[in-house]
């Protein structure tokens, strides 16, 4: 094929005028020449351009559907920005966020000289948030079973226990009790723990935190530094950080304080502290002041305590009063109790039996019989008394603890010798009837504070039981004068004593002195209620008439002398009414006085239940009870001696 072009065809134009043609001009060929070969190499004419379709449609599309796409982002965003947007909030805020609790510190128990009786240390209550253990959180299906692996020799609990509290039977559940009131070493311990996994996890992609969803809530625990010395007055602290008896049950409010909160964020089980928190500080609880004396307490409680075991009784109490105050300085049980492992106590051991056994005093009662018989006008210290062997009443044939002749006394030698007969004659002079003497004889016992609760708000205590006077059985009208057919407890008891040594009037007992609040600020107890019970003058004569229960040769209370005291004292040795049947088994030996009889100071009382090893009698144990309790307490007193002489009243007269 020829590389020439063709001769291209002019179409004819209208004629135009020549131009001047340019040197270039002139080099062009000329119409109908040949043209110039073209040099070799030179490139062909490239070929007309390729024409494409529309591109409208196609962008109509990519529009459309980059649209749509929008339209979808716009419609969810507002839906979690705007719908959902607090749930979503809430869900973000309860996975990030934790809130614990505060624990307030407890107040302290002291005794009335500042010596700690009940404290509080630091502790850690451990729990742990169960859905931090689920296999969607872990990304592993036995985390409860390894993390209960790592702290079951840690909290001295089955791995077992610890996986159901871990993986609970509500798998929304957040919050899982491990442990309570855990010494800061334990917590230590597990906090390292936790600590050591959570950075290896994030070296170590295989490493699973474990103990991510353990933590710690702040709280204390209960110590008692003298162990058991006071229990039944102290009561105890149970799981749940509240007074389960004593006077931390009592007072359990003004102790506790108020907890407080804390709110912080955690990531991956530990907190975030370029978060903040927010936190509600803890109110601490109040202190409490007892009247107690620790010293006299102990001795008291060890007295007690070693005489039980030799009588190998079931149990037996010890009160300290204050005669002028009404405080109470010891309130020994025996057996007791350890509050700082309440595992290894007897049940029948805990709280205050001394407050909750209620019991039929026997002879000690016979103060109240003499008291009103005194009060009424009925008979003298020295009225003559005929005591015959049997004494007939109602349907009963009634004697003292003692065959005997017909004994004739004075009014003071039937309460020395302790004479129910003797006892029942007097009493039947305070009425011209016997239904009216039983009317008058139980408005004093009623005095007395008999049938009724003390005033200290004790948990459990027992107001004991008195029938009223028109519904005492025909054997009651004469056994409720010489201490059978009514019942008490042992500050009751106490009580009768103190009221006598205290001039007549009744002083309603007391064991709170009072209570320091977080501001370091003392607030006194009340002043404690204040009831005449007999005249000063009847109180004076039977504190004379109680001394010869001791210093007379013929008294039932000789083994409760102390040297260069007077000493004023009761005995008794009542039927004892099993509480298990109902019915009289054993007896309820106690002694009750107080001291220097011409100044009294202090009362102590002393009753023990159904000895079954010796003596039974209460002049014979509790006698010793009473003398080496007094002497400790009057030392510890720094009381004085008795300056005046022993009232040395008769006992008997010749007819």
């Amino acid at each position: 094929m020829s590389d020439r072009e063709p001769p291209r065809r002019r179409v004819p134009g209208p004629a135009r005028p020549p131009r001047p043609r340019s040197a270039a001009a002139r080099r062009q060929p000329v119409p109908g020449a040949r043209p110039a070969r073209r040099p070799s190499g030179a490139r062909p004419m490239p070929a007309p351009p390729l024409r494409l379709g529309s591109p409208r449609p196609r962008l109509r599309m990519v529009s459309l559907t980059l649209t749509l796409v929008l339209i979808a982002f716009v419609v969810r965003l507002l839906q979690v920005q705007g719908v959902d947007a607090s749930a979503y909030a809430a869900r973000a805020e309860q996975n990030r966020y934790v809130v614990h609790t505060l624990a307030a510190e407890r107040g302290g128990i002291t005794d009335r000289n500042g010596v700690a009786l009940a404290i509080s240390e630091d502790a850690y209550d451990i729990t742990a948030d169960p859905t931090m253990f689920s296999r969607k959180q872990l990304k592993i299906g036995d985390g409860p079973e390894q993390a209960a692996a790592l702290l079951s020799p840690i909290l001295g609990q089955s791995q077992a226990d610890l996986v159901r509290k871990l993986r609970p039977k509500n798998p929304n559940s957040r919050y899982a009790r491990l442990a309570t009131r855990q010494t800061p070493q334990v917590w230590k311990q597990i906090k390292d723990l936790k600590t050591a996994l959570a950075d290896k996890a994030e070296t170590d992609k295989n490493t699973v935190n474990v103990l991510a969803g353990v933590f710690a809530d702040p709280s204390s625990q209960r110590v008692y530094p003298n162990g058991d010395l006071a229990a039944g007055i102290l009561g105890w602290v149970n799981a749940d950080g509240k007074g389960g008896g004593g006077i931390e049950q009592e007072l359990n409010k003004q102790l506790s304080g108020k907890d407080g909160k804390i709110r912080y964020a955690q990531s991956g089980g530990r907190e975030v502290p370029t978060a903040g928190s927010n936190e509600t500080p803890a109110v601490p609880g109040s202190d409490v002041e007892l009247t107690i004396d620790r010293d006299i307490q102990w001795a008291a409680q060890n007295a007690i305590t070693e005489q039980v075991k030799k009588s190998r009784a079931d149990r037996g109490y010890v009160i300290v009063q204050d005669t002028r105050t009404g405080q109470i300085l010891a309130m020994a049980n025996a057996p007791g109790f350890d509050p700082n492992d309440l595992s290894k106590a007897d049940g029948a051991a805990l709280g205050n039996a001394a407050l909750q056994d209620a019991y039929e005093p026997g002879s000690t009662a016979k103060v109240m019989s003499m008291a009103a018989v005194l009060e009424e006008n009925a008979a003298t210290p020295l009225t003559h008394v005929v005591v015959p062997n049997r004494l007939h009443r109602g349907d009963r044939l009634f004697s003292d603890d003692v065959d005997h002749d017909t004994w004739y006394l004075t009014l003071n030698g039937v309460l020395a010798k302790s004479s129910n007969i003797g006892t029942i004659l007097a009493t039947g002079q305070l009425g011209k009837t016997q239904p009216q003497a039983n009317k008058v004889l139980y408005s004093y016992l009623r005095r007395f504070g008999i049938g009724s609760y003390t005033g200290l708000g004790f948990p459990g205590e027992t107001p004991g039981i008195l029938a009223p006077y028109q519904k005492w059985s025909t054997s009651q009208q004469y056994t409720i004068p010489f201490g059978q057919g009514f019942s008490l407890n042992a500050m009751q008891a106490a009580s009768v004593y103190s009221t006598i040594a205290n001039g007549g009037v009744r002083i309603q007992p007391t064991l709170v002195r009072g209570t320091k609040g977080p501001d370091g600020r003392f607030a006194p107890a009340p002043m404690p209620k204040r009831t005449r019970v007999v005249s000063e003058k009847t109180a004076k004569t039977l504190a004379r008439m109680l001394e010869s229960v001791v210093d007379d040769e013929q008294g039932t209370g000789a083994k409760a002398r102390i040297p260069g005291y007077n000493v004023a004292g009761k005995t008794g040795t009542a039927n004892r009414v099993d509480p298990a049947t109902g019915r009289y088994r054993g007896y309820t030996s106690s002694f009750a006085g107080f001291a220097p009889a011409d100044n009294p100071r202090i009362t102590v009382y002393c009753a023990i239940q159904n000895a079954t090893s010796g003596s039974y009698f209460g002049g014979q144990i509790c006698g010793p009870i009473y003398k080496q309790v007094m002497e400790f307490a009057l030392k510890t007193l720094q009381v004085p001696p008795t300056g005046a002489p022993a009232a040395n009243l008769p006992v008997d007269y010749k007819p």
